[in-house]
């Protein structure tokens, strides 16, 4: 199946290279280049579009503010060399935000994760379950569906979460789970005492931390993700901090 997308860049050496990248990528048909956000509006307007490749900093409009004039949603993957942007892309649910210079295998993974967004929300968007858990049923596991039916899953078993915009991508040792529910709305139901936001698209289970830098986490199993500064002081206050042998004892 071919995904319709848009390239919106004022930039015209990055927006040939990020070209050059998605047609290497068979499952994508690029419809429109466009160099300014006010011609992707009006594409937009008219085209079923189901990704829309982005810069942000552009003149007279930028991309997200595009996102936000936009009635129809596609998904929205930015590509800038401005990573102060990140956090206010993820608030506007961006489905990824990709720092410039782009390489292939990072515009890939990008593409690759809105694709599986695509597809999934085809297959459970309709069913009409509600796949979130009461915070009073609660115990040492969970139940959600995914397309294989409904299973069980430990919180111990958890690694880390990663947004997938409406969905969320779970993470155990040895295998991958996607739930129909988002971030935001996991994050009210899990534990707090267990999982912790490191970042605007990860969730993190505090008991599976091997080490934590300025800028990481490295968790059990090989995994890491990003911190942000404000999540990781508020981490350090709230976890880290309470475990931390001291050197004196009274």
């Amino acid at each position: 199946m071919l995904y319709k997308c848009i390239i919106v860049d004022d930039n015209e050496i990055e927006r040939d290279a990020l070209e050059m990248h998605l047609k290497k990528i068979p499952s994508l048909e690029i419809v429109k280049v466009c160099t300014n956000a006010i011609e992707a509006a009006s594409i937009l307007s008219n085209t079923d579009i189901e990704i829309v490749f982005s810069d942000i900093d552009m003149p007279e409009l930028s991309g997200t503010s595009l996102l936000k004039i936009i009635k129809q949603k596609p998904l929205f993957i930015f590509i800038t060399s401005h990573s102060q942007y990140a956090v206010e892309s993820y608030d506007l649910d961006a489905i990824d935000f990709v720092v410039k210079p782009a390489t292939f295998e990072r515009v890939l993974k990008a593409t690759n994760k809105a694709i599986e967004y695509l597809e999934l929300k085809k297959q459970f968007i309709n069913d009409g379950t509600d796949h979130s858990q009461s915070k009073n049923d609660q115990k040492d596991f969970f139940y959600f569906k995914e397309t294989k039916g409904i299973s069980k899953l430990k919180y111990d078993d958890v690694i880390y979460i990663e947004s997938m915009g409406d969905f969320s991508k779970l993470f155990t040792s040895s295998d991958k789970h996607i739930i129909l529910v988002s971030l935001k709305n996991l994050e009210k139901q899990l534990p707090k005492e267990i999982f912790a936001r490191v970042h605007k698209q990860y969730i993190i289970n505090i008991n599976h931390i091997a080490t934590l830098t300025n800028h990481e986490v490295h968790l059990d199993f090989n995994f890491v993700v990003p911190i942000s500064s404000a999540n990781r002081q508020e981490l350090m206050e709230n976890s880290i901090d309470k475990k931390i042998l001291s050197r004196f004892t009274k």
